[in-house]
């Protein structure tokens, strides 16, 4: 039993109530049934949330193995013994997989979600994901740029074929969703494209970003995925791409669509140094397109390494490694990675004016429950330095405090300062707990409803919203207390989550063709089985339904 305190769960419209709550068997009830607990915890004066949801963060597969081989330096010796942590490779940036479900669960997140999972490399993703404790794990895998698809997509195949490629990709890889990335653009890299925007065609396959996005888009919404077509747009970092972006929002024509760190793809071209913020821009089509979603994708100044299926970005970016080191990959020829280690400046002009544009975005959206809150990591930021953004958000005069340190030709041309809005706790919870879950169509994560897994985290309040949100009183996973004063004191394992659209099996036999001529992997090992995810014991599938035929 937890007893007394101040619950803010949005799925449920509770905004600071103080409650009991009660557990048993790992799921929240809506009593005892005058049982004695075998626990009672006093919370008065806590504050009480579900566990926090991290729908975008690379922590597992190939491109997050060479982050880590790529940067010894970056894995030290655990500057805090307290964790216990006995393993090599730590890592600040690009943390190994125990070292990642610590540092999760000690912030009081319960699940992080991969959001790149390459089809042909799946199997490595879910072995490293199984590997981190204390977290629940999913993944986004990755279509636009495979070889089979665009050959669909040039042939005018119909959309029924491209539903049933998609969904078994989606069944065969354990995925949640699909993710694109730089759409067309990794397999034009190939060709010797070095851009490629939205309505520019594919030298080899004649087909363009558009036409991608659009038809994913609908394979997803009639498939019945919860989750929204998940987009890595044209152009990443691109002065001038926010043109794109709004391009992209429009061109969708109404489909659900999840534009991902968005951030770095609101860039104008004002001013002298032809770099600007485009992010009040962005937030007025997505406050006006209610099909959209966004996560954002905050830079935070520091060391760290971006990794990423855009290989086409991430080779023009080589140039800014900082150290002087990157790798740029391909499997299979159906998608690619660039791994390039990077420092943010806040002295630095650009990446002064990308942290406001960030934060401009946050404050200038006006729907928490379709804005999340992510530094892409390891991207933007390593995702230890989520509390810091969180009182960047909550607390203007030190947000202004903040925006008086970075280069002052930046913060002259942001409007940052103007702003005014601070998230409440009630918002934080939207953006970081029930808002995810809804995305996601995870129906028994993210509340503290009666029937929810008893994945919950509480606080005690402060003023400084930082502190607060680094170091939990308590955090509960499926019931059990796996955290206790910032403190990992139990190691537990999470689940999988997925879902399994159907689809014609016909798709097969044009695959097993498909393979046997062009792939060194043949079909039946390309198909991950669940006994490779669950025959260790300790994680479970957890499959959550689509909806086919109720949508048109």
């Amino acid at each position: 039993k937890l007893t007394g305190g101040t619950v803010y769960d949005p799925a449920n419209g509770i905004d600071g109530q103080v409650r009991n709550l009660f557990i048993r068997d790992g799921r929240i009830v809506h009593s005892l049934n005058g049982a004695t607990p075998d626990q009672e915890y006093d919370l008065r004066g806590k504050v009480v949330m579900a566990g926090a949801i991290d729908m975008h963060t690379h922590i597992g597969g190939g491109k997050v193995t060479i982050a880590r081989n790529l940067l010894p330096e970056d894995h030290r010796a655990d500057p805090e013994p307290r964790r216990g942590l006995k393993r090599a490779g730590c890592g600040h940036a690009a943390p190994s997989t125990l070292t990642t479900g610590y540092r999760y669960a000690e912030m009081g997140y319960t699940a992080g979600f991969e959001p790149a999972v390459l089809p042909i490399n799946a199997r490595q993703a879910h072995m490293e994901m199984a590997d981190v404790p204390l977290l629940d794990v999913g993944g986004y895998v990755m279509l636009g740029s495979d070889d089979f698809f665009l050959r669909l997509l040039s042939a005018g195949s119909d959309q029924k074929l491209i539903n049933d490629y998609v969904a078994w990709t989606i069944r065969s890889a354990k995925a949640i969703g699909i993710k694109v990335v730089n759409p067309g653009g990794i397999s034009a890299f190939k060709f010797n494209q070095r851009m490629l925007d939205l309505d520019e065609k594919h030298v080899y396959y004649s087909v363009t970003p558009r036409q991608i996005l659009k038809s994913l888009a609908r394979a997803v919404h009639e498939l019945g995925v919860p989750h929204p077509l998940h987009v890595h747009g044209c152009n990443l970092g691109v002065p001038g791409n926010v043109e794109t972006t709004l391009n992209t929002i429009s061109g969708i024509e109404g489909l659900p669509m999840h534009l991902t760190h968005i951030q770095f793809h609101s860039y104008g071209v004002e001013g002298d140094r032809k770099f600007s913020s485009g992010a009040a821009r962005i937030a007025e089509a997505i406050n006006a397109n209610k099909n959209i979603t966004i996560d954002v994708g905050q830079i935070l100044f520091g060391q760290t390494v971006t990794a990423s299926g855009d290989s086409m970005r991430q080779h023009a970016n080589a140039g800014h490694a900082h150290p002087d080191k990157w790798v740029c990959m391909d499997i299979e020829c159906d998608a690619g990675c660039g791994v390039v280690p990077f420092k943010y400046r806040d002295k630095n002009f650009v990446n002064a004016l990308q942290w406001c544009i960030g934060l401009e975005t946050f404050l200038l959206i006006d729907d928490p429950w379709r804005v999340f809150l992510t530094t892409d990591h390891p991207n933007g930021a390593p995702f230890t330095t989520y509390p810091h953004l969180i009182r960047l958000l909550m607390d203007k005069s030190f947000r202004n405090d903040m925006l008086a340190t970075i280069n002052p030709e930046a913060a002259a041309l942001s409007t940052l300062g103007s702003i005014d809005r601070e998230y409440s706790l009630y918002e934080i919870a939207i953006m970081t707990r029930a808002g995810a879950a809804r995305l996601l169509g995870l129906t028994d994560r993210g509340h503290l409803g009666a029937g929810a897994a008893a994945d919950i985290t509480v606080y005690t309040d402060q003023a400084d919203k930082e502190k607060m949100f680094t170091r939990p009183d308590y955090v509960f996973k499926d019931g059990e207390l796996v955290v206790r004063n910032g403190e990992v004191v139990k190691v537990v394992w999470g689940n999988l989550h997925t879902v399994q659209p159907e689809f014609d099996n016909g798709i097969e036999a044009r695959l097993r063709d498909y393979f046997d001529r062009y792939h060194t992997m043949k079909l039946d090992n390309f198909v991950i089985n669940d006994w490779e995810i669950e025959g260790d014991g300790r994680s479970k599938i957890l499959v959550h339904p689509c909806h086919q035929g109720t949508r048109s």
